[in-house]
Formats: structure tokens, sequence, C-alpha cells
């Protein structure tokens, strides 16, 4: 196992339904005539289209809507004609986004069409909304974002999920990792730092176990939707900076000072910022932001590549040990594994 050097306890395991676990999907749309398909393609094989009849790990607003759209698209010159691909964001609450990406110009007619669209696969309702893109073109039907509530614990969080910006998959496991990550937090103190908090799906229920949270995200759409998520939900120990780790990195060790910084209500040195929360991407850490790691008295990492997490914990282990360490099957029919280590620095 990649992280027995590391000498990690045994894991709590979180494992997923076996179907209709995937919030998101997308698919290439394959034109013969007037037929149309939803098709995918084998890693490898990029000329060789499969087409996709039923996706029946996708969650059931997506799969029932699959059929019903395709027949629509077909019917529908302006929406069919060199249609490329098709995105859905789905939430727990109904919510549903589709995405139509195309090769051409969008008009009026594609406009007009997309509205009578939407509002037939509304019928009366407002959880389905459309956006047509093209090269340098984003039209709007509806909103742009899915509506979510997880319940964690005994609270209920609202988030925005934005069309094209970063969301866990999963939801329901995606609820047990925040889950666990509470639960570790649970018996820390002081001040949080967080890194790559995307839309603040941690970051929002993490709040309620610290004095004070700092919450980092480069991405302009998911500082955004943190922005609304936290007001959203009426909290006010959160502080959200859009700056990269490595910045923050340079912020903590003096050795450049951000204008973005003067948004905060207290110096960033008053911080007791004693525990800090990972939830970056698949590159893992980099080399200057594992060393500004080193200096917290906890971390939380959660991880969405193995083998990334035991590089940096080829570092880390040197200062920190492993008190807690889970896995949670976000895809399952996959390899891919999400891990969560709780780390706690060595005492001398």
């Amino acid at each position: 196992m990649l992280l027995k050097p590391f000498l990690p306890p045994e894991p709590q395991i979180v494992e997923s339904a076996s179907l209709g676990f995937r919030q998101r999907a997308e698919f290439r749309m394959w034109h013969d005539g007037d037929a149309l398909d939803y098709v995918m393609y084998r890693p490898g094989e990029p000329k060789r289209s499969i087409a996709i009849e039923a996706f029946p790990i996708a969650s059931d607003d997506i799969r029932t809507l699959m059929p019903t759209l395709k027949t629509q698209l077909r019917e529908s010159v302006p929406l069919r004609k060199k249609l490329f691909q098709v995105e859905f964001l789905s939430s727990l609450t109904g919510d549903i986004l589709v995405s139509l990406i195309y090769h051409r110009k969008l008009d009026d007619d594609w406009e007009r069409e997309a509205r009578h669209l939407a509002s037939h696969l509304n019928n009366g309702s407002d959880k389905l909304s459309i956006i047509g893109r093209s090269r340098g073109q984003k039209l709007v039907i509806g909103r742009e974002f899915v509506r979510e509530r997880f319940s964690i614990h005994d609270r209920e969080y609202r988030y925005r999920q934005y069309e094209q910006a970063f969301s866990q998959p999963n939801s329901r496991v995606n609820i047990r990792m925040i889950e666990w990550a509470c639960d570790r937090a649970r018996s820390l103190d002081g001040d949080l730092l967080e890194l790559y908090c995307g839309n603040g799906n941690f970051t929002l229920p993490l709040s309620r176990h610290f004095h004070q949270v700092i919450a980092t995200e480069v991405s302009k759409t998911s500082i955004r939707a943190a922005r609304a998520n936290v007001e959203a939900n009426n909290i006010s120990n959160v502080q959200l900076l859009r700056m990269s780790a490595e910045e923050v990195s340079e912020a903590l060790r003096g050795v450049r000072t951000f204008r973005r910084l003067a948004a905060l209500p207290q110096p960033l040195d008053s911080y007791n910022l004693n525990t800090l929360f990972l939830d970056p991407p698949r590159a893992g850490l980099d080399e200057q932001t594992t060393d500004m790691a080193k200096n917290f008295s906890s971390i939380i990492y959660v991880s969405c590549n193995p083998d990334t997490l035991a590089k940096n914990l080829y570092t880390l282990h040197k200062t920190h040990t492993i008190e807690h360490f889970a896995l949670f099957d976000q895809f399952p029919y996959t390899d891919h594994m999400e891990c969560g280590v709780l780390l706690q620095q060595k005492q001398h």
C-alpha cells in the first residue's frame, strides 16, 4: 500500500451506492443525418465512439432527462446544428443544469428554441436551466448554477454550484467526507487556514469548529460561489481570499506583501492558525506549500490522488504522524480512491 511507510492506522472506509451516484456527466454528440446520439470514447481510442443508450451511474434526474432531451434536440434544427457536447450538472435538491456546446455562433433562432425547450422540460417548475456555449459566447436560460443542500450532522447548508466550476461529483459520499473532516476538527482549537477551498464545500461546515477561518481559492468562479454560499448560510467567521497556495505561503513567511490581505479584519500574523485544511487538485501540494504545512500543529488533508498524497507525506511524516485515515469510494468501478488523513505534529 502506498501509505504503509507512513504507518497509518486502520482506515475508515466509506462506500458509494452502486447506481445513481454521479451528479455530473458529459457526452460528445454524434450526428448521422438526422440521428443524434450521446457518445463516449475509450481511453486511447479517440476515433472509436460508443453510443450511450443508458447511463445507470448518473443521478436519477440526469438519467430521466437524457432520452427526452435527445429527442427534443434531434427535432430542432437550431438546437441540433453543430452541437458538439452536452454536459449535465444536477443536485440532490432536484435542480439540473444542461450545457449545450457548439461549433458555431449562437443566434436568435437558437435562443428562441432554447427558451421553448427549457419551458417544456420545466413543465411549470424552475428546476432546469440551459446554457449555450460556443467560442466567445455564453447564453444562459435560467440560472448558471444549481442549488444544493447538504445535511451535515445537525445542520443544513445551502450551496451554489456553478457550471464549469469544480464540485464533487458523488454528493452522498461528499457529505460523508465533510462529516469525517468535521469529526476530526472537533478536538482542535484556534483558527483554521484552508487552501483550495473551491465553493466552500468543506469551509461552511468546518467553520463551526474554529474561532476564525481564512479560506483561499484561485478560481474566480469558485471564490464567487464561496462568497455567495458564506452569505447564504449566515456565517460570520470566514474570510475568503482569492490567492494561490504559493501566494499564501509567501505571505505567511513575509516574503511578499499582498494588497488582498487588507480585506482581512485583522493582520494575518495575528491569527492563531494552528490547523491547515487541504483539498488540493490531483497534482497535490507543491514543494513550497508542503514546507509551509510542516509548521501547523494539525493538518486535515483530503486527497483525490493517493500517489501525490504519498509524495507529500514523504516530507510531512518527518514532522507529523497520521492519527486518522479514511478511504472514500467516490467512483465505483474504477481504481480511483479519495483519501483523508489527519496529521498531528510530533512532540519533541
